[in-house]
C-alpha cells in the first residue's frame, strides 16, 4: 500500500516541483530572490516538526491524523494553480507564496506522521532494500512525468500549458488522498516521556546523533545555495527549453534510480554513516563539473553534472532517511526525526535564500560567472568541509 500510494503522489509532486515550480513562478512574474525564497519555504516549516513530534504522542492512533494533514497539504498545494484565476496580476506571486506556505505547514505534521508510520511498517532487516526498490520504481515513473510535462510546456507555452499540468495535478492529488484511507493503522509505541522538555532533550543529549545532524545541516546549507536554482540558471540564463531541461532531469533521475539499488545493497554491508560520507565527494564533483562550461560544449557538461549529482544525492537522501529511522531509538524516533528535520530544514531554507539573492546581486556580471561561478565556489567549500569535518564526524563507532 505504501508503494502504491507513492504512484499518484509522485505524479502530482513532480509536476509541482523543480523546473515546473520555477517555470510557473517565472510565469507569475517572480524574481530569482522570490524563487529562492519559495523553494526554501518547504524546509523552513520543518522547524515546527519539533512541536508536532510532541503533540502526536497524545494521539491514540496515527492514521486519521495522517489522512487529515495529508489532505490539507494536497488541496492547498494544488490550489496554487488557481492563483491566476482568483487574484489580480500584481498579487499573483504573493498569493502563491501564502498558499504554498500554508500547504507546507500542514505537510510538516503529515511528514512526521508518515515517517513514524512507515518506520514501523517496514522491518529493519529489509528497510534498506525496500526503500531502494520503492524509490527506484517511483523515480522511474517520475522520469516519465518530468519528460511529459516538459513536452506539454514546450508545445503549449504559458498559461495553457500550466493549466493542463494543474488539471493532471488535481486528478492525482485527489487520488493520493483516497489511497491514504487504505493505509493500515499500525500500533504506536510512544515515548516514555510525557513532558515536552525531557522529550526534547533526548536527541540533544545524544552526542553522535547531534554531531552528525549538525554536519549534515551545514552540508545541505552549502548544497542548497546552488542546486535548487539550477532550473533558474538553465531557463533564465542559458535559455534552455523545457523539453531539454526535462531530458536532463530524466537522466539525473535514471542514474539516481540505479544508485538506489547500488546504495541499498551496500547498506547491507556498511553502516548508514559510512555510506553517507561516501556520497559527499560525488555531490561535490557534480558541482565542480559546471566549471567545464568554460571550455566544453553546453549539453555534455550539463548531462555529466546531472548524472553525477543523481548518483550522489540518491544515496544521500536514502541513507540520511535510513540513518534517522534506523540509528535512533524506536520510542523516541518522532522527536529524533523532528530534530533532524528542524535543523536540516533551517539550513536548507537559508541556502536557497542566499543563492537567490546572490543571483540578483551578480546580475550584470560576466555571463560565465553567473552561470557557473557559484557552483565552483560552493564545490570548493564542500571540499574543505569534507576534509575538515566529514571524515571525523561520519565515522563508524
Amino acid at each position: 500500500m505504501a508503494t502504491w500510494e507513492g504512484v499518484p503522489s509522485t505524479i502530482f509532486q513532480v509536476l509541482l516541483q523543480g523546473q515546473f515550480l520555477t517555470g510557473f513562478l517565472l510565469y507569475l512574474g517572480a524574481t530569482s530572490g522570490q524563487i529562492g525564497f519559495v523553494i526554501a519555504l518547504t524546509t523552513l516549516v520543518n522547524v515546527a516538526q519539533i512541536g508536532v513530534a510532541f503533540l502526536i504522542q497524545r494521539l491514540p492512533r496515527r492514521k486519521w491524523a495522517l489522512v487529515t494533514f495529508v489532505s490539507i497539504h494536497r488541496v492547498l498545494w494544488a490550489s496554487t494553480g488557481l492563483v491566476p484565476f482568483l487574484f489580480p496580476r500584481p498579487l499573483w506571486v504573493s498569493a502563491f507564496i501564502i498558499l504554498y506556505a500554508l500547504a507546507f505547514i500542514a505537510n510538516t505534521a503529515g511528514a512526521v506522521l508518515w515517517s513514524s508510520v512507515i518506520g514501523d511498517l517496514v522491518p529493519p532487516r529489509v528497510r534498506g532494500r525496500y526503500f531502494g526498490i520503492r524509490n527506484t520504481l517511483l523515480n522511474a515513473l517520475g522520469s516519465l512525468v518530468v519528460y511529459g510535462g516538459g513536452v506539454v510546456l514546450d508545445r503549449y507555452p504559458g498559461a495553457q500549458g500550466f493549466l493542463i499540468l494543474y488539471i493532471v495535478v488535481w486528478i492525482f492529488s485527489t487520488a493520493n488522498i483516497i489511497v491514504f484511507f487504505f493505509y493500515p493503522d499500525v500500533p504506536f509505541e510512544k515515548s516514555e516521556e510525557r513532558k515536552f522538555l525531557p522529550m526534547f532533550k533526548k536527541p540533544l543529549h545524544d552526542g553522535l546523533f547531534m554531531k552528525s545532524t549538525l554536519f549534515l545541516s551545514l552540508w545541505l546549507l552549502l548544497q542548497n545555495v546552488t542546486v535548487p536554482l539550477y532550473s533558474y540558471v538553465m531557463l533564465q540564463l542559458l535559455h534552455i527549453n523545457y523539453q531539454t531541461l526535462s531530458l536532463l532531469n530524466v537522466a539525473q533521475t535514471v542514474f539516481m534510480m540505479a544508485s538506489f539499488y547500488f546504495w541499498g545493497n551496500l547498506n547491507a554491508r556498511y553502516s548508514n554513516k559510512r555510506l553517507l560520507f561516501w556520497t559527499l565527494p560525488i555531490i561535490t564533483v557534480s558541482s565542480l563539473l559546471w566549471g567545464l562550461l568554460s571550455v566544453l560544449p553546453l549539453f555534455p557538461v550539463l548531462f555529466a553534472a546531472h548524472v553525477v549529482f543523481g548518483v550522489g544525492v540518491g544515496g544521500f537522501n536514502q541513507l540520511a532517511f535510513n540513518f534517522i529511522i534506523g540509528d535512533t531509538p524506536k520510542k523516541e524516533r518522532p522527536m529524533y526525526m523532528a530534530m533532524y528535520a528542524a535543523l536540516t530544514g533551517l539550513a536548507s531554507f537559508i541556502g536557497p535564500v542566499i543563492g537567490g539573492k546572490v543571483y540578483e546581486w551578480i546580475d550584470g556580471w560576466p555571463h560565465g560567472f553567473q552561470v557557473y561561478g557559484m557552483q565552483l565556489i560552493v564545490g570548493g567549500l564542500m571540499i574543505i568541509l569534507i576534509a575538515l569535518l566529514g571524515r571525523r564526524i561520519l565515522k563508524d563507532v
